[in-house]
């Protein structure tokens, strides 16, 4: 019986590469692609701990020389410049804040990836992500990581059912801290690389001055208004806030102030209290659901609304169009339009959508 071929995407960091390891080793026939996502390097400001320069590709291939598989660098650049950067940008400029990681995971990693993999003949696909993916009554699951500190789920939400039946994530089942002691026992320098914490497109971290250069174009300033519509002072660009911001206004107000709402069509920064920047309720769009195709009823779960937040206890509504409002038991800080509300029953991702209201 021929072994079961997999294509494992490596970034030269210590969790895809370990889990190219722990797939050979399981007796699977593995090759490591680099994805090409961002331009070249010469392009934009290299960083050591983005996920494609070319000491991020050199780091990938010697792996994949100490384990002795093929290794191959694959373009995904126009998938990733139209399906991410575009995204990014035109919902900053829309006033919204984005996740582009989870914008790439939708469309590219576990898409035109597993689209290009399928066409190399492999089985599954693999990451180094921390989530588990099970399978239980004839349907595919998605659950929370062992280690609660590298748990990934959420920007994994939006995986359909063959994505799920067609990926391997043999990270999962360990803590970070067993990855890289796995690494260093068996011989790979990368055992002891820095996570990557920054947008990999964005090095400088600063995306306001990234969406002038992308757009080539400078943003438009535009004023600071309380909720009553009194201007207080000149921002520099709606692109350059998000809900909840307090540092950076370079406004004197004799008390702390915090972004309470964005408007695109009038180009103005809403400016309010903190208390102001605390909600129960949202509406979410884009809905994808795991353990079931629909909603039918008020579900019980516990929500995040963004990727660093602990989960609350909320209530779930299907409404019109597709759409699920949300319904916090407590009040949740900086609910934010553009980011994405995921759901879970104990462990297990029921699903989860892009926040297009905060109410």
């Amino acid at each position: 019986m021929s072994k079961k071929k997999v294509v494992i995407g490596m970034s030269g960091g210590v969790d895809s590469s370990v889990a190219a390891y722990l797939l050979k080793k399981a007796g699977y026939d593995v090759t490591g692609i680099m994805m090409k996502l961002t331009p070249d390097i010469n392009e934009y400001e290299e960083c050591e701990t983005s996920c494609c320069n070319l000491s991020a590709v050199n780091d990938a291939r010697r792996v994949a020389d100490i384990l002795d598989i093929p290794f191959y660098v694959m373009n995904f650049k126009k998938e990733f410049g139209s399906q991410v950067i575009d995204y990014f940008v035109n919902e900053y400029m829309q006033g919204r804040t984005p996740n582009p990681c989870i914008a790439c995971n939708k469309y590219v990693k576990f898409d035109s990836f597993l689209t290009k993999a399928r066409a190399l003949g492999a089985d599954y696909i693999a990451t180094g992500h921390y989530a588990k993916i099970e399978r239980h009554n004839n349907r595919y699951t998605l659950r929370k990581a062992d280690d609660p500190k590298k748990d990934q789920s959420y920007v994994l939400y939006s995986l359909t059912q063959d994505q799920l039946s067609h990926t391997l994530m043999p990270c999962s089942e360990y803590t970070k801290e067993e990855i890289r002691d796995i690494a260093k026992e068996i011989g790979l320098k990368v055992y002891n690389k820095k996570d990557s914490q920054e947008i990999c497109f964005i090095p400088d971290n600063n995306h306001g001055k990234f969406i002038e250069e992308y757009n080539k174009k400078k943003i438009k300033q535009g004023n600071f208004v309380d909720k009553e519509g009194n201007v207080l002072g000149r921002h520099k660009g709606i692109v350059y806030y998000t809900i909840g911001q307090r540092k950076g206004l370079g406004l004197a107000l004799g008390r702390p102030v915090f972004v309470t709402d964005i408007n695109p069509f009038t180009n103005e920064v809403v400016i309010g209290d903190e208390e102001d920047i605390f909600k129960t309720k949202l509406i979410a769009k884009n809905i994808n659901l795991i353990p079931f195709d629909e909603l039918e009823g008020e579900m019980k779960v516990e929500a995040k609304i963004r990727y660093s937040a602990k989960p609350c206890k909320a209530t779930i509504i299907p409404v019109r169009d597709g759409k699920i409002e949300v319904v916090f038991d407590e009040k949740q800080r900086a609910i934010t339009k553009g980011q994405s509300v995921v759901f879970y029953d104990d462990d297990l991702v029921v699903g989860g959508g892009i926040i297009e209201k905060v109410l």
